[in-house]
């Protein structure tokens, strides 16, 4: 679409192109171990209950071949007691509980605990050594992926490229997701056989999301995330597929805010005319303020327009949104600058003076203008093809009203003067020429509907003055 002849927010309203958000997958990293001890029942039931899609847990295997559900290879650390994965079988390691009383599962419990719960879904990390050990892996998990019927309640991330190749040999049809702390381990090899990328946080930007979505590629991030909405007022703004946090809770409130927008990618150059500096948000959720403002007539490059609780935003760059009231294309910019400054008033010459509750053919009418007091213009909107002016009781739209120019800087324009470098072609013709004589000029009769009944007020405007001295009333 060109942008050049058709007003953003004609886009917005009229065409009705906005995309639905279509959220990201919360998954429970091990469950939620804030709560309750990592890769129990317990955690796992606790995230699923917090709203989580997924829980993510790790596979070790035992001595005698017993896939084992713990992210560590020693049980040391949740357990108490010293004994590494791979040289204990499952009879001795079960017998190991943790501090909440369960003992150390094995995957097949955990399928068999779960598989009449469809919605309980697994994102599955292989843990294996760098020379791809244990090798029968990928083997026994699709032993027990079988067995269970789990085929669409898993998915698998891993470190290890080797796991990652075995099970697209062995389980094609299952997304495996490749984990990286650094961008410099994705590369075209590894792109080959995962479906996607699990990303720290710390090294995760729009530019990496898009170019991995460009080439069919899913993206998660992951983080040990903390309840402040500090980081996930950034996380939130990113077009994400899925998160692996230990706050699953959190996660899934976000997810729910998001949800509940509507978006749409679009890029365009605006400026933005209205009298009040506006606040710059870190997203549209939770309207949590930066330290900057949009100040009247800035210019800002905007890449999305979000629609959230009746409200929209522009995003005017990474993590910085501000209401879009006020911002209009840059190829607008010469025509509506003679309204900024300027006064409006009603002079009961236009079939209606309502006043309504934003520039939108279906807001509300919440009030009137008086007739024949000037009120100052506070904003300019272009939507939808008609420019709107904002006033102190609300938003009206300019051929209803006519324009009092002002000869005086106001932040940054002068509306008279913008108005006399337009072309005469381009000026618009509902003066007020009880207050505008100087800058009046004689308009072709087919246009004379759009300003005052001329004769009836040639008593009130004489003396005029013409810019041509062969004009005059009688001879229009």
């Amino acid at each position: 679409m060109n942008f050049r002849n058709k007003s953003i927010f004609k886009l917005l309203l009229v065409t009705s192109i906005f995309i639905f958000a279509s959220g990201f997958s919360v998954i429970g990293h091990r469950g939620d171990p804030i709560k309750a001890p990592e890769e129990t029942f317990q955690s796992f039931n606790t995230a699923f209950s917090e709203g989580a899609d997924y829980v993510e847990l790790d596979l070790h295997v035992s001595k005698d071949n017993v896939l084992v559900v713990s992210h560590d290879k020693n049980l040391d650390r949740i357990t108490g007691t010293p004994y590494i994965v791979s040289q204990h079988n499952f009879s001795e390691l079960s017998q190991l509980t943790q501090k909440n009383g369960e003992p150390i599962h094995s995957l097949d419990e955990v399928f068999a605990h779960y598989k009449n719960n469809p919605n309980a879904k697994f994102l599955i990390e292989t843990k294996k050594t760098s020379k791809g050990n244990p090798q029968n892996m990928e083997e026994l998990l699709k032993t027990c992926i079988d067995k269970y019927g789990m085929q669409n309640r898993v998915m698998f991330h891993s470190f290890s490229t080797k796991s990652l190749q075995n099970e697209s040999e062995l389980m094609p049809n299952i997304p495996r997701i490749f984990i990286a702390g650094t961008i410099k381990r994705v590369n075209f090899e590894v792109l080959s056989y995962v479906t996607g990328v699990n990303l720290s946080s710390k090294i995760i930007t729009p530019e990496i999301i898009d170019t991995l979505h460009y080439m069919g590629k899913s993206v998660y991030i992951w983080d040990e995330m903390n309840e402040s909405p500090k980081k996930w007022n950034t996380v939130i703004n990113m077009p994400i597929d899925g998160v692996v946090t230990n706050y699953p809770a959190t996660g899934n409130e976000y997810r729910n805010l998001k949800d509940k927008s509507k978006s749409e990618t679009i890029n365009q150059n605006v400026y933005y005319m209205s009298n009040k500096d506006e606040p710059i948000y870190e997203n549209p959720y939770r309207l949590i303020k930066t330290n900057k403002s949009v100040h009247p007539l800035d210019g800002f490059h905007i890449t999305n327009i979000v629609k959230f609780n009746g409200e929209e935003y522009v995003q005017l760059g990474e993590n910085k949104f501000a209401n879009s009231e006020g911002f209009n294309p840059d190829y607008e910019l010469n025509e509506l600058r003679p309204y900024f400054g300027a006064k409006a008033i009603y002079r009961q010459q236009q079939p209606n003076n309502y006043l309504y509750s934003e520039p939108k053919k279906s807001s509300q009418i919440i009030d009137w203008m008086d007739p024949n007091k000037p009120e100052q213009i506070q904003a300019v909107q272009k939507t939808s093809g008609n420019t709107w002016l904002k006033l102190s009781g609300g938003w009206i739209q300019a051929k209803y009203v006519l324009i009092q120019l002002v000869d005086q800087n106001y932040l940054g324009n002068n509306s008279k003067l913008s108005y006399n470098k337009l072309p005469v072609s381009q000026r618009f013709r509902n003066l007020d020429l009880l207050e505008n004589q100087t800058s009046w000029m004689p308009l072709p009769p087919k246009e004379l509907h759009n300003t005052v009944l001329i004769r009836d007020l040639q008593k009130e405007i004489a003396p005029f003055k013409f810019d041509n001295e062969n004009d005059s009333l009688d001879h229009i």
